[in-house]
């Protein structure tokens, strides 16, 4: 498991920040952290019925990188396989969740056993999820199943 300091919200607006940010292109990139990876996606399952994150995350998240800047390659920017499985934990995760509104829910995802940096590795070898074709596009788990 990685050693990172998990960096708490500190309020719904701060979330809708991150998530409106992503979506209009203009978060500043040192704020496009794990954790608002993992608030963008809550708020969008929460709270955007009009957004349908497996099918339109992969064109947000590439228009942002380049707004921001970065790119969309083999070795960087976005990635189909990490997106795919977290969008898929996010949602198993918000469907047990006890956690009353936006900010208790995503803090309490954020302290989760699927927040850490790690967890895909629970699932995928670092030579499959860090390959090209994970990038390119889905690729099933090589250790367990999710």
């Amino acid at each position: 498991m990685t050693d990172h300091s998990i960096r708490f919200f500190d309020s719904a607006e701060a979330i809708r920040h991150v998530g409106e940010g992503l979506l209009a292109r203009t978060l500043p990139r040192p704020e496009w952290t794990h954790e608002a990876h993992l608030a963008a996606c809550a708020w969008l399952v929460l709270e955007r019925p009009d957004i349908a994150p497996e099918t339109d995350m992969p064109e947000i998240i590439r228009s942002y990188n380049v707004a921001a800047g970065g790119e969309n390659t083999d070795s960087a920017g976005y990635h189909e396989t990490l997106t795919q499985l977290y969008i898929k934990g996010v949602r198993r995760f918000l469907a047990t969740c006890e956690a009353e509104g936006l900010l208790a829910k995503v803090n309490a995802l954020l302290a989760s056993d699927m927040a850490p940096r790690d967890w895909p590795l629970r699932f995928y070898s670092r030579e499959l999820l860090f390959s090209a074709p994970a990038r390119r596009g889905w690729v099933e788990p090589d250790l367990a199943a999710f």
